[in-house]
């Protein structure tokens, strides 16, 4: 490790997640927060914090495990996402209604988001890595480019101002879904409500007995437990953090 690298780790620690009060997890289609950081948000809600959750397209294309198509899909997916969150302890969720397949332009996208962060006011935003090497669809790199940009815009008035919201301290950026995690979250006895959130409510996109639940079910287990192993908490979720310090002028913050 290089000195500049040791300095800045001493300048500038990394965020605690846990040490906040305020979360909005934002995810680019219904299932992808929990998914990415179910069990995170189960553990952050079970120790009263204020978690709120922002989805931005509306899933209208995730209809191969369903006879449901278009407005029918829309609103069933809406509807299972909100009895998910609330699985979860999540009450406040937020929809921008953007068509899902990157039908929307990227200032709908960049408005939509930094609206929502300005009325919640959030100290921590969750969105998906935009930089991991095997993401192709287009939505995850679109949420997680646009929240990448507004974290860092969003203390200043007059940048949000342009985007009709209001400034936010956001203290913290937390990718999930990435391959370089820095910081994990310890989740043991939240892992199974995660669990229970996405399989029996997002029944559109995992049908009972589908290879499709199977195959993700194991997966967030061994995740858990690899992340678990790694951290020495026994389960956990691993996020990329960025603190203010880290997302501006530091390319040291991003190298790994």
């Amino acid at each position: 490790m290089s000195l500049t690298r040791i300095a800045l780790k001493l300048a500038a620690p990394l965020p605690r997640l846990e040490n906040f009060d305020r979360y909005l997890f934002i995810g680019p289609h219904p299932d992808d927060i929990e998914i990415g950081a179910g069990a995170t948000v189960s553990r952050l809600t079970s120790l009263g914090k204020q978690v709120s959750f922002l989805i931005c397209t509306d899933g209208r294309f995730g209809d191969e495990n369903t006879s449901l198509h278009g407005e029918e899909l829309v609103q069933a997916r809406r509807e299972e996402s909100i009895r998910s969150a609330a699985m979860l302890g999540v009450t406040d969720v937020r929809f921008l209604e953007l068509s899902d397949g990157g039908f929307y332009t990227r200032e709908e996208l960049l408005t939509g988001i930094a609206r929502v962060i300005g009325q919640v006011q959030p100290e921590v935003v969750f969105a998906p890595d935009p930089c991991v090497d095997s993401e192709c669809h287009m939505d995850h790199l679109n949420v997680g480019q646009a929240v990448r940009n507004l974290a860092c815009f969003a203390p200043y008035s007059g940048i949000m101002a342009g985007y009709g919201a209001e400034s936010a301290q956001v203290k913290a950026l937390a990718y999930y879904m990435t391959a370089r995690p820095n910081r994990f979250v310890s989740t043991r006895g939240h892992v199974e409500k995660q669990l229970s959130a996405i399989f029996s409510c997002h029944l559109t996109q995992f049908p009972p007995a589908s290879p499709a639940a199977a195959s993700i079910r194991l997966y967030l287990k061994l995740r858990a437990a690899d992340f678990g192993l790694r951290s020495l908490k026994g389960q956990a979720e691993g996020f990329r953090v960025l603190g203010p310090t880290q997302m501006h002028c530091l390319p040291e913050a991003g190298s790994r």
